[in-house]
């Protein structure tokens, strides 16, 4: 398991899960100023403002971004109880909502409001997506 990685900006912070990126690339697309992939660090929020980036954040189909600050308002979350998932042509299952992901042992393997299920089978961190199914050309 990656360590979280947190960016810290003014009276806002950005954190980063890597176990669970899907590596959809919304946040690179959304706001490339900030989000860098190939720039040391890759997430810099000194460079937009703090609504703008929750805004962007708030896109992350896997939850791997998260916003932490006061005063933005920030998409509210799925009913609690209600969950729902979408089939991403060519790529991950796409859950948000209130749910758990669980080991067949019962563990938690994850506890949120969204995150990118692999349906290539191809993933480095099953159950997680990570982006394999573009490399492999996983079509379903």
């Amino acid at each position: 398991m990656a360590k979280l990685q947190v960016y810290a900006g003014d009276g806002f912070a950005v954190t980063y899960d890597p176990d669970i990126c899907a590596h959809v690339g919304e946040c690179v697309r959304g706001l490339p100023e900030v989000f860098d992939s190939e720039a040391k660090p890759w997430v810099r929020p000194e460079r937009a403002t703090a609504e703008r980036i929750a805004e962007v954040v708030a896109r992350c189909p896997s939850g791997a971004l998260q916003f932490v600050g006061k005063g933005v308002a920030v998409k509210k979350a799925p009913e609690p109880g209600r969950a729902a998932v979408q089939l991403r042509p060519n790529g991950p299952l796409l859950i948000s909502g209130d749910f758990e992901v669980r080991a067949p042992d019962g563990t938690v393997l994850y506890a949120g409001q969204k995150t990118a299920l692999c349906r290539c089978g191809q993933s480095g961190n099953k159950p997680f997506c990570d982006g394999t199914h573009k490399r492999t050309g996983f079509t379903g």
